[in-house]
């Protein structure tokens, strides 16, 4: 008997690091896709057959009708902090673990929110375009005059781990007056390291300076800033979105840009990815990055190893790091 036959067998549904690959190879038959084949949903099912966990990157979709057909997978193990790709209750009504990247990510994710944020109000990728075009031949004193950073007020939807790291960089890096809306409001300690106060939702639209989403998408919040929000921002506003796409209503987005009632966006997700929006496309005054908020290689090995440890935990001990559902699965607390 092939002793490997009696170790459990996983799925890599995307490409990922070879020394990841190596490291769940000592313990699972791995299928990878190194390849990385974008699989439809049945066949993502078909190559589930067999198997007990699968290492899932936020792009493959976890659902009832996909465990229906799973009835061996127990657990999936998401390579982000996101996980709007899981269908928890179904997952957990069907005995499958989810699980997650959190903090491996906050600070590099934070890093390329504050990137968005200066792009976007100082206008770097229209300069870069005009200069590359040609049309840089003399100096006037409007020319690309955007708005400032330092100084001003910083609005954050969301004040978990990733919102909490930009009110830290905005105030203490820039000086800036940090108001932040959230679910539940944080513990007044936790506020005043932060430099940071408490608005309603209303109040930070129209105050902000600039406006961070950081917060996770639910079907509630979806289209949550829409043409009823922007038109609460100030006219010289920047929105930033890094949490998921589907918080901001694109096309109402693109024509608030397009006709000047608020100065400037910078979007690292989409609601329909990795197609964009053609209105955002359009638009000279946005800022456009492919989903890269935690694209460091430092980061993202570290989130691989996470979801890795995730599966080698929970298939060999029970046990997860980062679980999402474990107490809907009624498991011992990790």
């Amino acid at each position: 008997m092939n002793p490997s036959s009696a170790r459990p067998a996983i799925l890599l549904a995307r490409a990922i690091f070879p020394e990841v690959v190596d490291k769940l190879a000592a313990h699972f038959d791995v299928q990878a896709n190194q390849a990385d084949e974008l699989w439809p949903p049945d066949e993502l099912a078909r190559r589930l057959q067999g198997k007990q966990g699968v290492f899932t990157t936020g792009s493959e979709r976890i659902d009832a009708a996909l465990l229906r057909g799973c009835p061996g997978l127990k657990i999936c193990a998401n390579m982000a902090v996101g996980y709007n790709n899981f269908d928890l209750p179904a997952m957990s009504a069907a005995g499958v673990l989810g699980t997650n990247t959190p903090g491996v990510l906050t600070e590099t994710t934070a890093d390329l929110g504050f990137a968005l944020l200066l792009a976007a109000a100082r206008r770097v990728t229209e300069g870069e375009h005009f200069l590359r075009a040609g049309h840089w031949d003399r100096w006037a004193c409007d020319l690309l005059a955007g708005q400032d950073v330092h100084g001003s007020t910083l609005g954050i939807i969301g004040m978990g781990r990733i919102g909490q790291a930009i009110a830290r960089r905005g105030a203490l890096g820039f000086g800036m007056k940090v108001i932040y809306h959230n679910r539940s409001r944080l513990p007044e300690a936790d506020e005043a390291a932060l430099g940071a106060r408490y608005v309603r939702k209303a109040e930070l639209l129209r105050s902000a300076d600039h406006v961070l989403l950081a917060l996770p998408y639910t079907p509630e919040a979806r289209h949550g800033i829409g043409a009823a929000e922007l038109a609460l921002m100030k006219p010289g506003a920047t929105l930033v979105n890094i949490a998921r796409g589907g918080l901001i209503d694109e096309a109402a987005l693109a024509q608030a840009l397009r006709e000047g009632r608020i100065a400037a966006a910078g979007l690292d997700v989409f609601e329909g990815e990795p197609q964009v929006h053609p209105g955002l496309l359009a638009c000279a005054n946005v800022v456009l990055t492919p989903h890269i908020g935690s694209a460091t290689l430092r980061t993202r090995k570290a989130m691989a190893h996470l979801a890795a440890d995730n599966l080698i935990g929970y298939l060999t001990e029970s046990r997860a790091l980062t679980p999402l559902n474990l107490e809907a699965l009624n498991q011992p607390t990790p």
